[in-house]
């Protein structure tokens, strides 16, 4: 590798970095608000529902974008 593409190889790293990153605090904030809108709306299968519908939604979103690339 030469001096060059050192700095470019490190950017690239920190992207996939940052990325992986935002979609492991996306899937926490998904969980933590299906268990506060579990909480809010009532019984345990609301809240499966409302988990499901969030996992599924968060999967369609993250399988079309890599589709797309």
């Amino acid at each position: 590798m030469d001096e060059a593409s050192k700095p470019e190889a490190a950017r690239r790293a920190r992207a996939a970095n940052v990325r992986t990153a935002l979609v492991f605090a996306s899937i926490a904030l998904v969980f933590f608000c299906g268990i506060i809108a579990t909480k809010w709306m009532g019984g345990p299968v609301t809240g499966i529902s409302v988990m499901g519908v969030a996992v599924l939604v968060f999967l369609v979103f993250a399988i079309g974008r890599s589709l797309r690339k």
